[in-house]
Parts: C-alpha cells; sequence; structure tokens
C-alpha cells in the first residue's frame, strides 16, 4: 500500500510542474503521467479524471500556505510582515504550487472554481482569527489586504515587475 501511495504521490508533485507550467487547459494527463513516470491509466487509478488531479494539486498548495501561516507565531506589532515573510519563503521554495494558486481562481470549470473558493475562504477565515486572537484592529480588512498583498506579489513575482509591490510594507 505505502508504494501506490508514493506512486500517487509522485503523480501528484510532477502534475504541480505541468499545471504550473501548462495551465489548467494546456496540460494533460499524459503530459503528468509521463512527467511522472508512468502511464496515463495509472494517473486515472488515482484520480477519475484531470480535474480531481488538479484539485489533489491545488490542495497541497493551498494547505502549503495554510499549515505555514498556522505556524507563524509572533508579537501583533510583527505578526503580519512575519506572516509576509513566510510566503516570500514559499514563493521561494514553491513557486509552482504558488504560480498554481495565482492562476486557479481564473479557471472557469465549476467545480474547480467553487473547490478554490472554499480554499481561499479557509485562508481568509484563519487569517481573520489570527489577527483578531493577536488583538489586530479591523482583523477581517487587514486579512482582505494580506491576501490581497499576497496576490500582487505572486504577480510581480510572475511578470518579473518588482516595481508593482513597491512601497507595500505588510507582506
Amino acid at each position: 500500500m505505502a508504494v501506490r501511495e508514493d506512486k500517487k504521490e509522485i503523480i501528484i508533485e510532477n502534475a504541480v510542474g505541468v499545471f504550473a507550467e501548462r495551465g489548467y487547459y494546456k496540460a494533460t494527463t499524459a503530459m503528468v503521467a509521463k512527467a511522472a513516470g508512468v502511464t496515463q491509466p495509472y494517473v486515472f487509478h488515482f484520480f477519475e479524471n484531470k480535474e480531481e488531479l488538479f484539485k489533489a494539486v491545488i490542495d497541497r498548495a493551498f494547505s502549503r500556505i495554510y499549515d505555514t501561516f498556522a505556524q507563524v507565531n509572533a508579537p501583533a506589532d510583527q505578526l503580519i510582515e512575519t506572516m509576509g515573510h513566510a510566503f516570500e519563503q514559499i514563493i521561494q521554495t514553491h513557486r509552482d504550487e504558488v504560480l498554481m494558486v495565482m492562476q486557479a481562481h481564473a479557471i472557469s470549470e465549476s467545480g474547480i472554481r467553487e473547490h478554490v473558493s472554499s480554499m481561499f475562504l479557509k485562508i481568509f477565515e484563519s487569517l481573520t482569527l489570527k489577527f483578531e486572537n493577536a488583538g489586530i484592529p479591523n482583523a477581517r480588512e487587514t486579512a482582505s489586504q494580506f491576501i490581497g498583498n499576497g496576490l500582487l506579489i505572486t504577480l510581480a513575482e510572475v511578470l518579473k515587475l518588482p516595481q508593482l509591490i513597491a512601497g507595500i510594507d505588510n507582506c
């Protein structure tokens, strides 16, 4: 059983790169299979279709971001900056996953759109609670701004336009 789970993880790991590079619509399960060193039917052994594979991949990316933010402990006056640095680290170490998160909201498939929406809401709610617990005023607005800054930072990174984020102090 462990070998099968390892193969599933290998498929997901390789799918991250394929989806990040090609986008959801241009990526195929055949490309993922080739990158993972398995057959396309083997991909379908674990995932019903491309949409389910994409959801598994996007779950990994969102979970990494969610877990990273959850683990940040800092005084209230340093919390947002510390979390911003943690996000920047994710961009450096898991760039393809962050690229997927960046493009995921633009996919028009209703199942994916609903899934991504629920993931963003989960992060928003956890950030709001974290900021409330830290005593940061206007926690909901701060969480919205934090997410918006994160998306802008990612966009600047993808497009190699650092001037887009000039002046962003927090995050």
